[in-house]
């Protein structure tokens, strides 16, 4: 397996990219100068206003407490927080079996509706290294490569990390752009490391991280032994019962917190008043 600065010296040579550092140090050696250890606080980061109507064009609604759309992911919200308050847990993978289920949605509303709690906060990462999306789904605009500088060394963690506000609600969000050799990224000690900052560093925070579909290679199989718990989405329609069961074999050795079933048809669907 490639090393992580082979990794990165590949992915840059496929976009046309001048590596701009000529460290003879790896970074996955520099510990807490790589990833600014000892960064308690949002100070220093930058913040960015988040646009509503952009977010719902992208399905992202648990922000907006009269949509009865966010009642579900509110649901969600308290089951899973229950489970890992229960269990110490603070790290909360989100994949699902193949593209389309729905997973990134998912993780943007589910950690926005996090957001609404009064003594809650929450870090959200874009792990999704083979087609990132938090970034574009929130809109923001992407002043480095996120993950791939930080674990290059190019960025600390804080520089990378962006404090997004809507109303009263605010999250860290660590985006990502793509990359080839995902793979060799997501299991490389320099990938750990970085899971480790943000549990040690940002410790008070619920940390949601959105990985790739399970089953589309082997990136969220690399990274499972540094999550806590796993929350899989799966789509009627998209999902078969196979896939599902593949993927239960897979995460045999990780805590699955919840299994999501996104796109169910409406009109199957019951409304509630109280």
């Amino acid at each position: 397996m490639e090393n992580i600065h082979q990794a990165l010296e590949r992915a840059r040579a496929a976009r046309g990219d001048r590596d701009p550092t000529q460290d003879s140090v790896h970074p996955a050696q520099r510990g807490g100068e790589l990833f600014g250890a000892g960064q308690t606080s949002d100070a220093g980061i930058q913040e960015v206003q988040l646009n509503s109507s952009h977010l719902q064009a992208n399905r992202i609604i648990s922000h907006l407490l009269t949509d009865p759309r966010s009642r579900p992911f509110d649901m969600l919200r308290t089951q899973i927080l229950q489970s890992m308050d229960l269990k110490g847990w603070k790290i909360l993978a989100i994949t699902s079996p193949t593209p389309g289920c729905g997973k990134t949605v998912t993780a943007l509303n589910l950690a926005l509706s996090i957001a609404r709690q009064p003594q809650r906060s929450v870090l959200l990462v874009d792990f999704d290294l083979q087609r990132p999306k938090v970034a574009a789904s929130l809109g923001l605009k992407l002043y480095n490569e996120g993950v791939l500088s930080v674990l290059s060394g190019r960025t600390t963690l804080s520089d990378a990390l962006i404090n997004a506000r809507i109303g009263g609600q605010r999250l860290l969000v660590l985006p990502a752009v793509s990359t080839i050799g995902s793979s060799e990224l997501m299991g490389s000690r320099g990938m750990g490391a970085l899971v480790q900052s943000l549990s040690r560093d940002y410790r008070g925070r619920t940390i949601i991280i959105d990985l790739p579909p399970i089953l589309a290679g082997d990136d969220v199989i690399a990274i499972l032994p540094h999550v806590d718990c796993v929350l899989l989405v799966a789509a009627v329609g998209i999902s078969t019962v196979a896939q599902v069961e593949e993927c239960g074999r897979h995460l045999q050795t990780t805590e699955v917190v919840r299994t999501v079933v996104n796109k169910v048809p409406e009109a199957s669907m019951q409304s509630y008043y109280y």
